[in-house]
């Protein structure tokens, strides 16, 4: 016999749809965490170089049957979206995150992450967030803010190809992500 909080781990999935960034922009941006962020004595984890991608939507505990649909919809998304330019910006801390805030060149992240939210919502799989998105790479986590004032990483300009669904694992050491799949941009 199977306990019930088994079943329910296989039966549901954490979900997200996010850009993942390009491998010399995730080792520049590592070695700035390194940097900026690996210092001081507050209690915040650095997001690990496996974690780091733009979300552009978070579907959170989602029926394993519903992935097939999602794909789709990422699909449709992904064939009419050329992959966007993305540049850092600045370092912006939440109540719970240090982000790096980017900048989307001609709004084609922008565009993608409303496509995803509209296809998705029709799907009933979810709830478009009330406030406008904001292209970012969450890069640290923290309990009490640090109050960081880091300098701007220095990626240059970056251009995500695909977009990708990923499972997101909670572990007593943080979150795991895992890409279940991945679509190229622009078809």
């Amino acid at each position: 016999m199977t306990s019930r909080s088994t079943v329910e781990s296989r039966d549901r999935l954490r979900l997200f749809l996010a850009l993942p960034l390009p491998h010399q922009t995730r080792e520049r941006l590592v070695e700035w965490q390194a940097a900026q962020l690996g210092v001081g004595g507050f209690d915040a984890r650095i997001v690990p170089p496996a974690n780091l991608h733009v979300t552009l939507a978070f579907l959170g505990s989602r029926p394993n049957a519903e992935a097939g649909a999602i794909v789709g919809a990422m699909r449709d998304a992904a064939a009419g979206t050329e992959p966007p330019l993305l540049a850092p910006k600045r370092y912006r801390e939440t109540r719970s995150v240090g982000m790096v805030v980017l900048e989307d060149e001609e709004g084609r992240a922008t565009k993608l992450a409303a496509h995803l939210s509209e296809r998705l919502a029709r799907l009933g799989v979810y709830e478009p967030e009330r406030r406008a998105w904001l292209p970012h790479v969450t890069v640290l986590r923290f309990r009490r803010r640090p109050g960081l004032t880091p300098g701007v990483p220095d990626l240059g300009r970056f251009s995500p190809s695909e977009v990708a669904l990923y499972h997101s694992v909670l572990r007593p050491t943080g979150a795991q992500y895992e890409i279940r799949e991945s679509v190229a941009l622009g078809g």
